[in-house]
């Protein structure tokens, strides 16, 4: 038996990296699939598991016997059953996301999305807005209004442009030592960013490039890469939207850091912060020491993506 990591999944294959360092092509135990009746995927990319080879005509394969316990993963729904989630990737030491203003847009609700969600696993999250040599100065202005929201909250915030050393350089330390999941809409650049990272990456980054083109939003498969002996990056497809899950309306607000701070001073103990009197969420709105896109995507996540509320 040997152990590995699994770096690439097709939905029916998964292309595993033995501690040596080899790579295998390798199936499941039908029984995974029995588990996996809640998540779409039972292995993600990321996973530590456990397999056995067998040879195939010329070829060595294997078969994932067990999977390890993870520190932690992050989901979205299932493209087409809402009731299902799927895995994107596991045991992830930083979210990386990409966000530009335009080509394509990136929204505020989209940005609090994922960062619920990833708050939810644990998983440290770094906003990189990109593009920035693209942009007019009314543009860099909203560019700057959107990192003093999250600026606020502690999040680290990046402007870069993929072309400028100094930015690259920067992104790199970041990353040194640490497996970096990479996201954002298709079109922000992550493949871009990729090549200026590795340049040897180049085939590999033009091919899943290709791969989004074919289809788009429609497909969740992740894959890792090597950047160097310290560095591992995962490359996720493109997502066009991000539901939360497995969240009740009561628990949603905990997921906003800056409604968690302020909520003891609530006069319901249960407040859901929409229209019960005396909330200190709602009066923080008011005084703008909360920002009002925050309490917005707020109030859709609790109509759109908490299915408990009545």
């Amino acid at each position: 038996m040997q152990e590995g990591i699994v770096y690439r999944s097709t939905g029916s294959w998964y292309w595993v990296k033995n501690s040596q360092g080899y790579f295998y092509d390798c199936r499941i135990k039908g029984k995974f699939r029995l588990k996996g009746i809640k998540h779409t995927n039972p292995i993600a990319v990321g996973d530590k598991v456990k397999f056995s080879l067998y040879e195939e005509g010329e070829e060595t394969k294997g078969i994932i016997e067990e999977i390890l316990p993870r520190d932690n993963y992050i989901v979205r729904r299932s493209v087409n059953l809402s009731k299902q989630t799927h895995i994107i990737a596991s045991n992830i030491d930083q979210a990386l996301l990409l966000i530009t203003l335009n080509n394509p847009p990136t929204f505020l609700a989209f940005i609090d999305r994922f960062l619920i969600t990833a708050q939810a696993y644990e998983i440290p999250v770094v906003l990189i807005f990109n593009k920035m040599d693209t942009y007019t100065e009314e543009e860099l202005a909203q560019v700057a209004y959107m990192k003093s929201i999250y600026e606020a909250l502690d999040l680290p915030c990046n402007e870069i442009s993929c072309f400028d050393q100094e930015d690259i350089v920067r992104i790199a330390t970041l990353m040194k030592g640490k497996v970096s999941m990479f996201s954002g809409h298709s079109g922000v650049g992550k493949s871009t960013l990729l090549n200026a990272l590795s340049p040897g990456l180049n085939l590999r980054t033009a091919a899943i490039s290709s791969q989004h083109q074919q289809g788009q939003h429609t497909t969740t498969y992740a894959e890792m890469f090597d950047l160097t002996e310290e560095v591992r990056i995962i490359d996720t497809p493109g997502i066009k939207g991000f539901g939360v899950v497995d969240m009740t309306p009561e628990e949603l607000g905990n997921y906003f850091t800056e409604f968690y701070a302020v909520k003891a001073a609530c006069k319901f103990n249960n407040c859901l912060h929409v229209d019960e009197p005396h909330c200190a969420v709602k009066a923080g709105v008011e005084d703008e020491s909360i920002a009002p896109s925050r309490y917005e995507s707020y109030l859709q996540l609790l109509e759109q993506d908490t299915p408990y509320r009545n």
